[in-house]
């Protein structure tokens, strides 16, 4: 018995979990399961959406390299101009937001085909994209406000060193700063756990940010550690297997940076092409295990699994429906 429920050991034809509360091993397996059953919309995605991501990313690399000179040995120590360093900050700002949004679209379409997965059913490409395309400036809001609210611990932790360090000198901005940035780190730590699930709410779910926000509190704020030690593991397998599979092309990269002593385009495109790779691994692995993660903690708090069973064998379209939250009080 689990929960009160009768133990289901079997999944489904064609299901990537049992319909049961899961364990970390049937997490991670689910997490590769889907992929394995539905490559398309997993890998494929991936590609098209890295490949995009990197391409701009380079683009905006390159530009404002080839402006500074350090492509062209003629012009190497000189001082960039004002206005070329102001078109370097941009290429940086724009590839962080290309980046983030890429990440954005790609975890979301992501998150709707496990959420398919889960039933036993495939999802196209296409199909994703409809479903997820009204739920993007939920996301893209989520992440805004936590763009800003990162912002602003950072602004306000470098603002109390700043202050110590001009009235007491390098020994007080180290006793206010150490415990500060320690404190910074774990806050920081906590809200990134206990908001693990709001993307997934908002896709699945199709609540809004602040219903989101509140609906992930509450699953993950009853079983905090479990969730944290689930996602912290997963993610160094993510980042181990990211390294490995993209470093032939990485440390050629920095061996090419080496010897020319400093960054070339050929170099820049090998990079670009080892964190490409890196990324088209992990990605689908990465929003595998939060999403299975966010249905255990349904499982486990709601008896989801006992409504997902009767909607295993349903058409895609009405078992997607299954996800939306239902007045259970969580207990």
């Amino acid at each position: 018995m689990t929960s009160g429920r009768p133990y289901l050991a079997h999944v489904s034809a064609g299901n990537v979990i049992p319909l049961r509360p899961l364990s970390l091993t049937e997490i991670f397996n689910g997490a590769v399961a889907y992929v394995r059953t539905n490559p398309k919309a997993t890998l494929g995605l991936a590609t098209i959406v890295v490949l995009a991501s990197q391409i701009i990313t380079l683009a905006l690399q390159i530009g404002p390299l080839s402006a500074l000179g350090e492509f062209d040995s003629t012009l190497q120590g000189e001082a960039p101009s004002s206005g070329t360093v102001a078109v370097f900050a941009g290429g940086v700002f724009t590839g962080i937001v290309v980046t983030t949004l890429a990440s954005l679209l790609l975890s979301g379409m992501l998150t709707v085909v496990i959420g398919r997965s889960v039933f036993g059913g495939s999802i196209t490409v296409g199909e994703a994209w409809q479903r997820l395309r009204g739920r993007l400036p939920a996301l893209i809001g989520l992440t805004v406000l936590q763009a800003l609210a990162l912002a602003v611990v950072i602004a306000g932790v470098a603002v109390a060193i700043a202050g110590a360090g001009s009235i007491g000198g390098g020994l007080a901005a180290f006793a206010i700063g150490a415990p500060l940035v320690a404190l910074a780190l774990v806050g920081v730590l906590y809200v990134s756990t206990v908001l693990l699930f709001a993307p997934a709410v908002i896709v699945l779910e199709h609540l809004g940010i602040v219903a989101a926000v509140r609906r992930s509190f509450t699953l993950v704020n009853k079983d905090f550690w479990r969730v944290l030690g689930i996602w912290v593991l997963a993610t160094i397998v993510a980042a181990v297997i990211g390294w490995g599979v993209g470093a032939p092309f990485n440390v050629a990269g920095q061996i090419m940076t080496m010897i020319a002593d400093g960054p070339t385009m050929p170099a820049l495109v090998l990079s670009a092409v080892g964190s490409a790779i890196g990324q088209i691994v992990t990605a689908p692995f990465s929003a595998g295990v939060v999403v299975l993660l966010y249905a255990d903690r349904r499982f486990r708090a709601e008896a989801f699994d006992l409504m997902l069973q009767t909607g295993a064998g349903a058409p895609a379209e009405t078992a997607d429906q299954l996800w939306l939250p239902a007045p259970v009080q969580l207990r």
